[in-house]
């Protein structure tokens, strides 16, 4: 993180999401370049299950940015948001004749990089 004070770039991680990355970033297309304030807005009444993690990753973003650099909620942006494929989980399902077919299920890492709005 940058500690110079024109150029503050506060990170949130949140790695090995039970969840399909294409299905997180229907839900991040929505919300990327906007306040933290909108974003919010968005992702209460939006109907996906994705929007759960990432509300939570948007607050501890957020909170981050008031706990380290003693920033206001209303002044951040979303500058950066993307969602990376993680591992799979793998598991059997038990079929006919003693044979097991695989099963993957898939995990994701989101990225959010708020910055402050410009003045």
């Amino acid at each position: 993180m940058q500690t110079n004070t024109s150029n503050k770039k506060i990170r949130a991680v949140a790695k090995h999401i039970h969840m399909s990355p294409h299905k997180v970033r229907r839900v991040v297309s929505q919300i990327r370049g906007r306040s933290y304030e909108q974003a919010l807005m968005i992702l209460e009444f939006m109907p996906y299950r994705a929007c759960n993690p990432i509300l939570q990753l948007l607050s501890s973003a957020a909170a981050n940015a008031n706990h380290n650099f003693g920033l206001s909620k209303t002044n951040l942006f979303i500058s950066e948001i993307q969602v990376d494929k993680g591992t799979f989980f793998k598991r059997f399902q038990p079929r006919a004749q003693g044979r097991g077919y695989p099963i993957h299920k898939p995990t994701c890492h989101i990225t959010i990089v708020l910055n402050i709005l410009p003045k």
